[in-house]
């Protein structure tokens, strides 16, 4: 194991500590699985005091990239991150930028619009046996007229998540990830007192029909429309919150 370290300046020093050992860790200088040094060790290193290190070693546990274990053979480790585990992290980051209106829904429709419209044309490209079934098997979940709005919701994410992985470019289906799982369930959940789901799940059969028949075409056309629909869906619901607000 490698770890070079940098003088520190006397301000935030736990976090440039922190900062330092993450850099490490992305530049692959600490691999997974990597033991790192004792505090005591790290505070040689960094000169700075124990408790210090040990803040430092909290912000890379909170960011999950280090984990620590008791025993003879304990120590603090470095994290194997996996594209899920990389992905929930940006989800909760994009979920606080809508959260907190520093992400309008236009951006998101027009973002989900260009990314997704690549998505569908490279599912019809490549997908397989596989994609097709589960791409069915969602919706068909959301044929179910017993599912709550909530369940509707998620089988609608897991179905915009599934084109995204039939793409089979596992860089797009990461970014897909974030703008799927986060970005998405939060305009359904303010629009589906609205949306009629038949409209939803008849753009979802000819969406797959379309993947199914490799018409990267009228795949595009789909998910527009869609987006489209969608997107009037948020201006009714904004109108509608605007009047109750006026009447309250």
């Amino acid at each position: 194991m490698s770890l070079e370290v940098e003088p520190i300046i006397r301000s935030s020093l736990s976090k440039q500590v922190a900062d330092q050992l993450q850099e490490a860790i992305l530049e692959g200088s600490l691999k997974a699985d990597d033991r790192l040094p004792t505090e005591e060790e790290l505070s040689k290193r960094f000169q700075v005091s124990r408790p210090t290190i040990r803040e430092a070693l909290k912000r890379l546990a909170a960011k999950n990239l280090i984990r620590s274990r008791r025993g003879p053979t304990g120590g603090t480790f470095v994290n194997h991150l996996g594209a899920d585990e990389l992905s929930d992290h940006l989800t909760t980051a994009a979920t606080l930028f809508v959260s907190m209106n520093q992400i309008s829904l236009s951006e998101i429709a027009h973002t989900r619009l260009e990314l997704e419209s690549l998505c569908c044309q490279l599912a019809c490209q490549h997908r397989t046996d596989e994609d097709l079934t589960r791409l069915e098997t969602e919706l068909e979940r959301q044929r179910d007229i017993n599912i709550s709005p909530e369940e509707f919701c998620s089988a609608d994410v897991s179905f915009h998540r599934a084109i995204a992985e039939a793409s089979h470019n596992r860089m797009l289906s990461f970014v897909m990830y974030t703008l799927i799982e986060a970005l998405q369930p939060v305009a359904n959940m303010i629009t589906f007192h609205f949306r009629e789901r038949d409209i939803i799940i008849s753009q979802h059969e000819r969406l797959l029909q379309a993947i199914r028949d490799q018409n990267r075409v009228t795949a595009v056309e789909v998910i527009k429309e869609q987006v489209n629909y969608l997107s009037s869906l948020h201006d009714e619901a904004r109108e509608n919150h605007a009047r109750k607000q006026q009447r309250d």
